[in-house]
Order: structure tokens, then sequence, then C-alpha cells
């Protein structure tokens, strides 16, 4: 599990710092510009990271399923190697993701001669679409079937597993014994939905219910709250994490 963890807070650094330095540089410069190759590189970062975080959520609630169907099995199944696999396969499929979509935005969109503004805090591809002189049919194709496998993909994964992990749940005759088996992928049940919610709900939907300011309120929760949020969340259900802050308050409090 901590190995999953220290992946996720890898991921959500990368993702979120993608977006929010260069927001943050934008904030105290007086002309907010950025070049087409910065443009790409930063559409390839976030897209890679936020798939590969979809993918590795789906490899989170494998290993809870693990854990809870099949305790004495965990060691041997969730092996170093199984590790290495599923963490590799959340980076490949993240970034082949990023990649397919920056080289749709910027191979195939046409942006005229004339600079074009996205209304936009960042390179979205959504953004990147609407300022799009010509056909612009194939790319909403692309988007909407890579952000649909990935997001449905992830999610059966998600969904099977907790399935399995509430039908043996429910086997348990002491009422302690299953709240102490839900209060194990609570946290991974907080972070998905939150994190699914606003995706499905901004890549997901009719074109004709597209607004370009929810939009950039949307891409401000799943892009900076979000990974702000997930440290706190494992943190306060992680019963190792609240020893160790209310040792270092005890100490503080003693000196």
């Amino acid at each position: 599990m901590y190995v999953f963890l220290r992946q996720l807070s890898f991921i959500d650094i990368c993702y979120s710092s993608s977006v929010t330095i260069r927001m943050l540089m934008d904030f105290v410069s007086d002309k907010s510009s950025i070049s087409v190759a910065g443009c790409s590189l930063q559409m390839l970062s976030y897209a890679g990271f936020g798939g590969s975080e979809c993918f590795l959520l789906a490899a989170m609630s494998y290993d809870r399923y693990v854990a809870i169907c099949h305790p004495l099995m965990y060691l041997k199944i969730i092996n170093k190697q199984t590790l290495i696999i599923l963490v590799l396969l959340s980076y490949i499929g993240g970034f082949l993701n990023g990649f397919v979509q920056t080289c749709f935005s910027f191979f195939h969109l046409d942006f005229c001669e004339n600079p074009q503004t996205i209304n936009h805090f960042y390179c979205d591809v959504i953004a990147l679409i609407e300022i799009s002189c010509g056909d612009t049919s194939l790319n909403e194709i692309i988007l909407f079937s890579l952000v649909g496998f990935i997001e449905l993909s992830s999610l059966f994964v998600i969904l099977v597993s907790y399935l399995c992990i509430i039908i043996a749940v429910l086997r348990i005759r002491s009422s302690k014994g299953r709240a102490k088996a839900f209060s194990t992928c609570a946290s991974h049940l907080t972070v998905v939905t939150l994190f699914y919610g606003t995706i499905i709900f901004m890549y997901l939907r009719p074109s004709s219910a597209y607004s370009p300011e929810q939009d950039t309120v949307i891409s401000v929760f799943y892009t900076v709250i979000i990974p702000f949020l997930n440290p706190l969340i494992y943190s306060l259900r992680n019963r190792e994490v609240k020893n160790s802050v209310r040792k270092t308050c005890i100490c503080i409090n003693y000196k």
C-alpha cells in the first residue's frame, strides 16, 4: 500500500506542478503568453500524469481487493515484481494518452496565422479545440475515446474490486471486523470519488454543455485542489500517521 501511496504522491506533485507553476508565473507577469513548445510540453505532462493517476487508482483498488479477500495470499500475489508491473503499466498507459492527445492537438488542429488567446489558465485540449479554425470532429472523437477508455476501464476494475470486497466483508460476522475492513478502503474511495467525478464531468459531457468559465473552475478543482487534498485524506485515515502527529504534539507541549 505504501508503495502505491508514494507513487500517488509523486504523480500528484508532478501533475499539479505542470499547471500551477506556469499559472503562478502568469500572475506576476504583465503579459501572459506561452510558446507552442511550452504548451505542448504542458499538455503532455498533465495529460500523462492525469492518465497515470487513473490507472494507479485502479491498481490500488486491486491491492485492497487482495488484502481483504485473500489476506493469507497477499504477500505472494502483491510481490515486488507485481508492484513494479502495476506501477509501470500505470505510467505507460497514462503517457500514451498524453502523447496521443498532444500529437493530435498540435499536428491536426489549425490555429490560423494570428496569435490565439486561450480562455483558460493552462493548455487544455478542450480550450485548444475551441480556438481552432478548422474541423475539430476527429480531435473530439479522439479525446472522447481516450478519456472514455481510461475512465471506464479503470472504473470497471475499481467497481469489480469493491464489489468483491463488499461481498467478502458482508460475510464477516462481527460488526467490528466489518468496520475495520471497510475503514481500510475509505481513503481510497474518497479520492476515487473526487478525482473521477470531476474528470467525468469535465470531459464526458455533451458539447452543448461546455462553458469556458465552468470548465476553468472545474479544472482548478482537479488540477490543484484534489492533489492538495489527497495527502490529507490518506494522512487523516492512517493510524501510523495520526500516532506520529500525536507523539510530535506531545513532545512539543512537553518542551
